[in-house]
């Protein structure tokens, strides 16, 4: 590795510290690159322009976006959550239960953790701490959790990051991650059935069974969300992106039409926010696409490679090492960040010791997702604690039992490959 690239980092590490966004930051980084190698610092340009405009997939991400905006300001996520209370409420620590039951369904229609926690993740808070049945730093907790599993199950954003830089397929990596994300969901609702025998959480009053036909086919239309996504993408009728476009037009559609719960200003005003969103996305992955030529110029996933391969690593050493680094990654950049910069040098590293490229991909998304939850820095601990008034600290006290239990999914879905790859095989993938 050259002096030149020594600077670049020590300039991303810099700017990045003082505030300047890291998309900006590894921009900034790399036309300073081009300029000290002596090179054309129009090439950071050329890069932005070809990634941007020459990948058909990037059209899902704005797609997903939209989508599940039009989830938050209608009404589909109140009739899912009614259905989500009368399936699981009934238990002990029942809003908690409903609290990752609803993460579950709604991830299959934004593909977004902070959609997640932002929309329903609001609603079911007020529930939770309604009366005081539960602290508001555990209805935070609970929240910041269970939003983690959101991008692990289709549709996913960070996939369709992994698969830009990978060129891996999207439906793919979409179908490994259903697996992983519902043992993820079985485990966060144990350690809430645990959390509320301990504390002594209320159990709801359970819904009659008599209403039970009228919540499901209220909300059937949230339902058929992601069945409609992934009966058009795996039946062969749609590409991913292609699927994101008709989510998104079904959402509208719903929402204005059907329950007539959103405006047309209300509709303009979704618009005017998912593209806000969109560009905040678009500028990160642009700055990545400019700093992942100056990689391949320095030819670092090579290097690494050949370091790694000198010391005869084996793949069982080589995902914990990995794991390690973006766990800690995690707790201090944006997640799409790391996908889009971490994984173009690792991944030769991993094909070359044998690892599946989509179990590699889920097991990344995975871990950038825990960091969102992961101290001092991950976004959802502001996110919900801004939502719930409490402090971070104490939020974090209740999530640490959380985390704990999901980094102990984490390596089950890193040293089970089959969890990850039973179900794209069933669809006909050979890896």
């Amino acid at each position: 590795m050259s002096w030149e690239f020594g600077v670049t980092v020590a300039a991303i590490v810099a700017t990045a510290m003082i505030g300047l966004p890291i998309g900006h930051a590894m921009l900034a980084s790399s036309i300073l690159y081009l300029a000290i190698d002596g090179q054309d610092m129009s090439i950071a340009v050329e890069q932005m322009l070809q990634g941007l405009y020459g990948s058909y997939v990037l059209l899902a991400i704005p797609l997903f976006i939209f989508a599940a905006d039009l989830m938050n300001v209608g009404s589909l996520s109140d009739r899912l959550l009614d259905f989500c209370r009368a399936l699981v409420g009934r238990f002990r620590g029942g809003l908690g239960h409903v609290n990752v039951v609803s993460s579950l369904i709604f991830s299959g229609m934004s593909g977004s953790a902070l959609a997640d926690a932002v929309g329903m993740g609001r609603i079911i808070i007020n529930l939770m701490t309604k009366d005081g049945k539960y602290p508001a730093a555990y209805a935070g907790a609970i929240t910041a959790a269970s939003a983690i599993i959101g991008p692990i199950i289709p549709p996913s954003i960070p996939m369709v990051l992994f698969a830009l830089v990978s060129d891996t397929s999207i439906g793919y990596l979409f179908l490994g991650g259903v697996a992983p994300g519902l043992v993820l969901g079985i485990l966060l609702m144990v350690m809430n059935a645990l959390a509320a025998r301990r504390y002594g959480y209320p159990v709801e009053e359970p819904v009659p069974v008599r209403q039970l036909p009228r919540v499901t086919l209220r909300a059937v239309p949230a339902l058929l969300m992601p069945v409609i996504l992934l009966v058009g993408i795996y039946g062969g009728v749609t590409t991913p992106t292609e699927a994101a476009a008709l989510a998104a037009l079904y959402a509208f559609v719903v929402s204005t039409v059907f329950y007539r719960s959103v405006s047309l200003g209300g509709a303009y005003r979704t618009v005017r926010n998912s593209a806000r969103s969109t560009a905040s996305v678009g500028f990160l992955i642009a700055g990545a696409l400019a700093f992942n030529y100056v990689v391949t110029v320095e030819q670092i996933p090579n290097v690494i490679r050949d370091a790694l391969e000198g010391v005869e690593l084996s793949w069982v050493t080589f995902l914990l090492m990995v794991n390690a680094l973006l766990l800690v990654l995690g707790c201090l950049l944006e997640a799409n960040a790391i996908l889009l910069v971490i994984v173009p040098i690792f991944l030769p590293t991993a094909v070359a010791l044998g690892v599946d490229p989509v179990h590699f991909g889920v097991i990344v998304v995975v871990n950038t997702m825990i960091g969102l939850a992961t101290p001092p820095y991950g976004l959802l601990l502001f996110v919900v604690s801004s939502i719930t008034k409490s402090p971070v600290a104490e939020t974090i006290r209740y999530l640490l039992p959380f985390l704990a239990i999901m980094i102990g999914g984490l390596a089950i879905i890193t040293y089970v490959p089959d969890l990850v790859l039973w179900l794209p095989r069933l669809y006909g993938y050979n890896g």
